[in-house]
C-alpha cells in the first residue's frame, strides 16, 4: 500500500512536472535515504541553489531527505521511469544493471578516497556515467560515501576468523553478498531503514557502512563494536532521469552539469568534516573500534573478483584502476 501511495503521488508529479514546464517554472524531486543535514543531502541541496540562481528560477529542486518518498531499492525505479526526476543513491544497486557499476563496488580495489577521487574524476567516471544512460539515467555526480566497514554487537573483529557465523545486513547488491561469504559470515540484504530493528531483535548480528551512516542512523546504540576493515569506498551516484534531461536545452543541460560538478566539492567537503564529527561523537557514546588486519580480508576477496570481474571491460577497467597513481 506505501509503495503504491508513494508511485500515485510520483504521478502526480510527474503531470506537475508536464503542467509547470509549460509554465517554465519545473520543480524537481529528488529523494535520498538519509537524514536532513547528511553530507548527500547537503549537496543535492547545493546543486539546487545553482541550478535555481543559473537559470533565473525556471527550475528549482525539492530535496526529499530521510526515504520520504522510499527505500534506494524503490526511488531507483522511481527516478528510472520518470516518476521522479532525481535520485542520490547508492552505486551498488546498480550493478545488476549497469555492468560496469560493479567495479567500484569491488572490496579492497581503491587503495584510498584520494585514490578513488581521482579514478571517478577522470576517464573511467566518464565510462561509467555513460554506461549509466542505458538504464534510463544520467550520472550528474559521484559523491563521496568513505569506506565501509563492518560493526556488530557480538564481538570485536581484529580477524577474518572473528567473522565467521556472524550475520550482517548487505546492501542490496550480488558483490556485497559473496564479499560476506567469502568471510566466513552470513550476508541478509535488506533496506537500510530496517538495519536498527534488525540489530535490536537478533535478526542480524550487524551491518557495515561508514562512520556518518553508523552515526545519523544511531546503529551505534545496538551495535558497539565497529572493525575498520574499509573493505570498499564506494561512491554514491546523484542521478537524473535522461528523458527529463534530453528535453532540457543544451545550455540548461551545461547548467545542470556545471551545478553538479561544484557540488561534488562541496559534498567532498562536508563529508570529511562529518565523518570526523561521526566518529567522535560513536566513540564517547561508548563504541569500541578496532583495526583489523586487512591483509586476511584483502585475501578473501579473490573468489569475488573470480566471480564478478568475468569479461574483457571488466578485467580491463580493474586494471586502469590500479593504473591511476
Amino acid at each position: 500500500m506505501k509503495i503504491l501511495v508513494k508511485l500515485a503521488a510520483g504521478l502526480l508529479v510527474a503531470a506537475s512536472f508536464i503542467g509547470n514546464a509549460a509554465n517554465a517554472q519545473t520543480a524537481l524531486r529528488s529523494s535520498d535515504t538519509h537524514p536532513d543535514g547528511y553530507p548527500t543531502v547537503e549537496g543535492v541541496k547545493y546543486f539546487g541553489e545553482l541550478v535555481k540562481e543559473r537559470t533565473a528560477g525556471r527550475y528549482s529542486v525539492e530535496v526529499y531527505h530521510s526515504a520520504q518518498l522510499g527505500e534506494e531499492k524503490d526511488t531507483i525505479e522511481q527516478v528510472r521511469s520518470g516518476v521522479i526526476e532525481l535520485n542520490r543513491v547508492s552505486m551498488a544497486p546498480f550493478n545488476g544493471t549497469v555492468k560496469e557499476s560493479i567495479v567500484p563496488a569491488l572490496p579492497y580495489l581503491f587503495r584510498s578516497e584520494e585514490h578513488m577521487h581521482k579514478v571517478m574524476d577522470g576517464a573511467i567516471g566518464d565510462q561509467i556515467k555513460k554506461a549509466f544512460e542505458g538504464a534510463g539515467v544520467v550520472v550528474l555526480a559521484f559523491y563521496d560515501a568513505g569506506a565501509r566497514s563492518f560493526y556488530n554487537k557480538q564481538k570485536p573483529i581484529n580477524s577474518v576468523e572473528d567473522m565467521k557465523g556472524l550475520k550482517f545486513r548487505v546492501i542490496q547488491s550480488d558483490i556485497f553478498v559473496d564479499m560476506v561469504a567469502a568471510l566466513g559470515a552470513n550476508a541478509t540484504p535488506m533496506p537500510y531503514g530496517e538495519v536498527y530493528s534488525g540489530i535490536e531483535t537478533g535478526v542480524i548480528d550487524g551491518a557495515e557502512n561508514n562512520f556518518p551512516s553508523y552515526d545519523t542512523a544511531k546503529h551505534f546504540e545496538v551495535a558497539k563494536n565497529f572493525s575498520l576493515d574499509e573493505h570498499t569506498i564506494l561512491p554514491e551516484v546523484f542521478v537524473m532521469n535522461k528523458a527529463v534531461f534530453d528535453k532540457l536545452t543544451p545550455e540548461d543541460q551545461e547548467i545542470f552539469k556545471q551545478a553538479a560538478k561544484e557540488s561534488v566539492a562541496k559534498q567532498r567537503e562536508l563529508w570529511a568534516a562529518k565523518v570526523k564529527e561521526s566518529r567522535a561523537k560513536v566513540e564517547a557514546a561508548g563504541a569500541k573500534i578496532t583495526t583489523p588486519d586487512k591483509q586476511g580480508f584483502i585475501d578473501a576477496m579473490k573468489p569475488v573478483y573470480e566471480k564478478h570481474v568475468t569479461d574483457e571491460v571488466l578485467k580491463k577497467m580493474v586494471e586502469d584502476v590500479r593504473a591511476v597513481q
